[in-house]
């Protein structure tokens, strides 16, 4: 049969010649489109692995330090001058003179103040408290010459890894060139040598790069999202549970559900003023303290985790309701003992993805004076702390060359933390997982 075309018969071979034509183009529009799908693709995942290879390649080199041998001399006259060998007079003594002894007994040949100077900067100031905790410890040392390895400088740490330029000008480097000859002295005689870095995992923050360590950042996150945790999620499952299977259905819960999904998308900085006025200014609690940082960020997770345990509740479905009711049970019965156990698995994903950005937001915790500089480890949940995404934040803006490897290693530390708690939520969720 012949079709027409604005009133002009067609053949069936035209028609077939027409629909192959249009199938082509279909077919060449699909390809094209999936060619783009798999360009976005490529290029989003190329970008993860730009990201991921340019913060591994500056991070990984925190986890390995300069350390240098010297011969230490616990000289009686400087550290304990009166023989009294009280706790007292052992901590206050000048053990950095003993360093500097030993440095210039390493180099005899070195003179004048200003190449003394350069001499005394190889080493970390942290050589002193490390020999004041050797002989409070044991004051048997004094009067005796021992072998120790102290902290090196960050700046001979730099160039032991390759990242300061010795063929640059001695003015475009922060070692001279007497710094320099006197460091490859010491890597030959195996007096100077990359060691692992476990003041990077022990320590506190530092304004010396080599002493800077994430030990105070991590615990204070972990606080903080403990309060966060214990606080967020039975509140946020809670009015989850009232909203999808007890309340009615009228203008007011229309109206705070609307209020619950608006809140979801709200500036964390907002929540962050919010717990500035009423936390820290209304009820006077004190700033930078794990306790106010988890109540900020129990407020912006609360929504993200009630509407994820309410979406966990819409997916069980209405037949275990009707079948429990069928045999007596009453409503609470009903949730509590069948809907609320079915809907754990994504309640608890929910709740741990909440956790996750909780994690890495800074915004909300920087308004609350987490941003401050602490060098203790916090004991507690009212100690002032700091966390992990502000630790990196005030890292990055700190010009020495040893802080943006330790900004990227604290970087991978964060990024550990995330993963870890996404494989724990997937875990939960695949363990507790009922299929019906």
């Amino acid at each position: 049969m012949n079709s027409t075309s604005n009133g002009v018969p067609r053949t069936a071979a035209e028609t077939q010649v027409r629909v192959r034509a249009g199938l082509a183009r279909r077919y060449r529009a699909e390809r094209r489109f999936r060619a783009y799908g798999l360009a976005a693709v490529a290029l989003g995942i190329s970008f993860v692995v730009f990201l991921f290879g340019t913060v591994l390649s500056q991070g990984l080199s925190v986890l390995r330090q300069g350390y240098v041998q010297l011969d230490i001399i616990y000289d009686p006259e400087v550290i304990d001058p009166a023989g009294t060998r009280l706790p007292d007079d052992l901590a206050v003594a000048d053990y950095q003179a003993l360093v500097r002894a030993a440095l210039r007994e390493r180099f005899p040949d070195v003179e004048g103040r200003p190449a003394l100077r350069e001499l005394y900067g190889l080493v970390s100031s942290a050589a002193s408290v490390e020999l004041q905790k050797r002989v409070t410890a044991d004051p048997g040392l004094i009067g005796q010459r021992q072998r120790v390895t102290l902290l090196a400088d960050d700046t001979v740490d730099m160039l032991l890894k390759g990242k300061v330029s010795r063929s640059a000008p001695e003015d475009e480097r922060r070692l001279s060139d007497a710094q320099v000859a006197w460091v490859d002295a010491l890597r030959a005689d195996g007096a100077l040598q990359l060691r692992f870095n476990r003041a990077f995992f022990t320590n506190g923050d530092s304004r010396d790069p080599e002493q800077a360590g994430v030990r105070g950042a991590v615990v204070g996150s972990f606080l903080t999202l403990l309060i966060t945790l214990l606080l967020s999620f039975p509140i946020g499952v809670g009015a989850a549970v009232y909203l999808e299977e007890f309340a009615p259905r009228n203008r007011i819960t229309d109206i705070i559900e609307v209020n619950i999904n608006n809140l979801a998308a709200v500036p964390s900085i907002v929540f962050g003023l919010l717990g500035l006025a009423m936390f820290i200014s209304f009820f006077g609690m004190p700033r930078s303290a794990p306790l106010v940082g988890g109540l900020v960020l129990t407020l912006l997770t609360l929504p993200t985790v009630i509407i994820a345990s309410r979406a966990a509740l819409k997916a069980v479905p209405p037949s275990i309701r009707e079948a429990a009711l069928g045999m007596g049970a009453s409503r609470w019965q009903t949730v509590v003992h069948h809907v609320l156990p079915l809907a754990m698995p994504g309640v608890l994903t929910g709740a741990i993805i909440g956790m996750a950005r909780a994690l890495g937001e800074s915004a909300p915790l920087l308004m609350i004076g987490m941003v401050a500089f602490i060098v203790e480890v916090p004991a507690g949940a009212l100690d002032p702390s700091t966390v992990l995404p502000v630790q990196v934040f005030l890292w990055s803006d700190l010009p020495e060359r040893g802080f943006v490897e330790r900004t990227s290693g604290a970087i991978i530390v964060l990024l550990l933390f995330l993963i870890v708690m996404n494989a724990t939520a997937v875990v939960l969720r695949n363990k507790f997982e009922k299929r019906w």
